[in-house]
């Protein structure tokens, strides 16, 4: 059975393939543009011990209000959870999954309606509106939690131009760690000099990576004079809106006070764009390793800027076997390598070499992050 979505005097409702229609209950569509709270009926949730639980206030609006009853008896019973979910996972005709650190947790099934009713949500009543983000498969929320969207491909001359219907939903909590890149920083530095150096974050999935970028462009954003960092104009591009998660164009995360951000722009291209325009003393951006990236961080390098991205890898013997990573360190591109695990806890330094391989740093002498906050 399929349904689509429509509107009327009697508010938002579903049409099945038949053209019979059925009325959403109770359905309140978050302010767009304000911060959005959980309405009277709906109890409060505590604060777990050194907590911030902002994102049950500005997402939980989000969902079917039957799930989201749901879920806030359950963060009320358990409010260590508000810490240790990362996901939430909705699939329809199976069971709503809070994923977290150590495992996952399987509640009742979800209904079609009820997953009807979130994206409605999602969309503010209109899913024409959000067409692109339906075609990239993501969408971002205030506060910069992302919506990652599964369903049937709708092709057009071979490309992708939309998602329908859409079958599952995975809601990632953004959380942003101040702080994480403190210890690792000065060492990014030329002693003496207040000079970053270019710098590769490599580590496996979900291994940190992302969570210590955002946060060394933070820092040389802003600068650290203690340790002898002024304020640097960074350019960010963004493509997957997981670094600065854009809302409207504006970023949700703080990447400092001096970073200019393009988002959802290919890395590639908003490299080059960033480089031309906005004159940075910084370029960052997220998993690079396509051709095109190598040819853009090849006009970058030879501009004198600064370069700060990720990589997917274990290590930089792995990063070596593929073609155009693999150029990029023989030409000595980045003067730092940061390795990252999941070892014990995301956020693992496994180890931090110059642009030859020399282990300059021990895994030991950092730890992880989630053991430190």
């Amino acid at each position: 059975m399929r349904w689509r979505l429509t509107s009327g005097s009697d508010g938002v409702a579903v049409l099945d393939e038949r053209g019979s229609r059925r009325t959403l209950p109770d359905m309140v569509v978050p302010d767009k543009a304000e911060t959005m709270t959980l309405g009277p009926s709906t109890p409060s949730l505590p604060n777990a011990p050194g907590v911030d639980a902002n994102w049950t206030t500005r997402l939980l609006p989000y969902l079917a209000p039957s799930l989201r009853s749901l879920l806030t008896e359950l963060l009320v019973a358990q409010p260590r959870l508000i810490d240790e979910i990362t996901e939430i996972r909705l699939r329809a005709g199976r069971p709503l999954a809070l994923c977290g650190r150590t495992g996952d947790q399987l509640l009742r099934s979800v209904t079609e309606e009820e997953l009807i009713q979130t994206i409605h949500l999602i969309a503010h009543c209109s899913v024409y509106a959000l067409e692109q983000e339906f075609r990239q498969g993501f969408l971002t929320l205030p506060g910069g939690h992302r919506v990652g969207l599964a369903g049937r491909v709708i092709l057009d001359g071979g490309r992708v131009k939309t998602i329908h219907p859409v079958s599952s939903l995975n809601i990632r909590i953004a959380r942003q760690f101040p702080g994480v890149a403190d210890p690792l920083l000065p060492q990014l530095l030329a002693a003496g000099e207040g000079v970053f150096y270019s710098t590769l974050i490599i580590s496996p999935p979900s291994g940190g990576k992302t969570t210590l970028l955002r946060d060394i462009i933070r820092q040389i954003s802003a600068g650290r004079p203690e340790i002898g960092l002024p304020g640097m104009t960074v350019g960010l591009v963004d493509e997957r809106s997981e670094v600065a998660a854009c809302y409207r164009g504006c970023p949700q995360n703080d990447v400092g006070p001096r970073t200019d951000v393009l988002d959802g722009c290919p890395k590639a291209e908003g490299l080059l764009r960033l480089l031309r325009s906005m004159g940075p003393q910084v370029l960052a951006t997220d998993e690079i390793g396509r051709e095109e990236d190598v040819l853009a961080v090849e006009e970058a390098v030879h501009s004198g800027v600064t370069l700060l991205a990720t990589a997917h890898g274990r290590n930089r013997e792995e990063l070596l076997t593929r073609p155009g990573l693999s150029r990029m360190l023989k030409w000595n591109v980045f003067q730092r390598l940061v390795v990252l695990s999941r070892r014990e806890g995301p956020g693992t330094l496994e180890g931090l070499y110059d642009a030859d391989g020399n282990r300059l740093e021990e895994g030991s002498a950092w730890g992880n992050w989630s053991a430190r906050r």
